[in-house]
């Protein structure tokens, strides 16, 4: 594990790589503390399954952390690219650059016949997973979003939590991604996502015209009582601050909530973590001290931007 986190130390020291990627650091994950491992987690820059074993791992990220390589996770390098919106062509092209270079220097895993060898079986061929985060709130609503994932799944596709396999949908935010990268090409992976992702935008915005439309009260109570817990509660939970919003979010959507942006709402899903309000604190807070904190974080952003529903 270590030889190969020095291999790809140099690899990532090439001065084209770093012209391409801008400036780039390696970090071993054994030499960050449980919290400062648990922040990048939460900003989706490790896996879970990384932080667990930190010893013989780490990760290279970018200055704007758009691009992250995880070392030695499940197979040796993991490259990951961010981008917002729809961006995934764009998202492969960085991604696909960047492996370009480092296979200059480093021996893949390669078969002629099968393509890239990785550890997981469904990841041989391409190796290729292209996801994009969707937050879903209409068709969880309407009761509609179980049939909308069982016919993804029947085009070789899936939906994962916030942090991926094996996690929960919280805030209605899903990850849907393809399955298998065997027998496709990179094109027709992106293409499958891409006309998945459009169907499910114009099924959840279905969804929400029809709430809007039929169940209006219902929907506007919904959302002002998550605007008026938001701005008031003294305590939040993790699950709680997540499902208000979400509520929130859709508010701003449909413009019942005026206000405040959605950027905002990002970053204080991000601010209200575990992991950030510790690092925040500079100690490992108790669950009681987060959710006090996290309904005075909540307070003050909501009660500055003046929402109103």
């Amino acid at each position: 594990a270590d030889e190969v986190i020095h291999t790809v130390r140099l690899a990532v020291s090439d001065p084209e790589l770093k012209k391409a990627a801008g400036i780039i650091e390696l970090t071993e994950l054994s030499k960050l503390t449980p919290l400062e491992r648990q922040v990048l987690v939460d900003k989706h820059l490790v896996s879970p399954q990384q932080i667990e074993e930190p010893a013989g791992r780490a990760v290279v990220l970018n200055a704007d952390e758009s691009l992250s390589i995880m070392i030695n996770e499940e197979d040796h390098l993991r490259i990951q690219c961010l981008l917002p919106g729809l961006q995934l062509q764009e998202a492969w092209e960085q991604a696909t650059k960047i492996d370009d270079l480092l296979e200059k220097t480093l021996d893949f895993s390669y078969c002629g016949r099968r393509g890239y060898l990785t550890a997981c079986p469904t990841n041989v061929g391409t190796g290729l997973r292209a996801s994009v985060m969707m937050h879903l709130p209409g068709l969880v609503m309407t009761n509609k979003i179980y049939q909308a994932l069982q016919a993804i799944s029947q085009l070789g596709l899936t939906a994962r939590g916030f942090y991926g396999e094996g996690t929960e949908a919280l805030g209605n935010l899903f990850q849907v991604s393809n399955q298998i990268t065997l027998g496709l090409t990179e094109e027709e992976i992106l293409k499958n996502i891409l006309t998945v992702a459009k169907q499910l935008i114009a099924q959840e915005r279905a969804a929400r015209e029809m709430l809007f439309k039929e169940h209006r009260v219902y929907l506007e109570d919904r959302i002002g009582r998550a605007v008026g817990i938001m701005k008031f509660a003294r305590v939040l939970t993790s699950e709680e601050a997540l499902r208000m919003l979400s509520d929130v979010r859709l508010g701003v959507d449909l413009e019942i909530v005026k206000g405040i942006e959605k950027k905002k709402l990002n970053e204080l899903l991000m601010l209200t973590t575990p992991a950030f309000m510790d690092k925040k604190s500079g100690r490992e807070m108790t669950p009681q001290e987060r959710d006090t904190g996290r309904a005075a974080i909540i307070r003050e952003i909501l009660d500055s931007l003046k929402v109103e529903s």
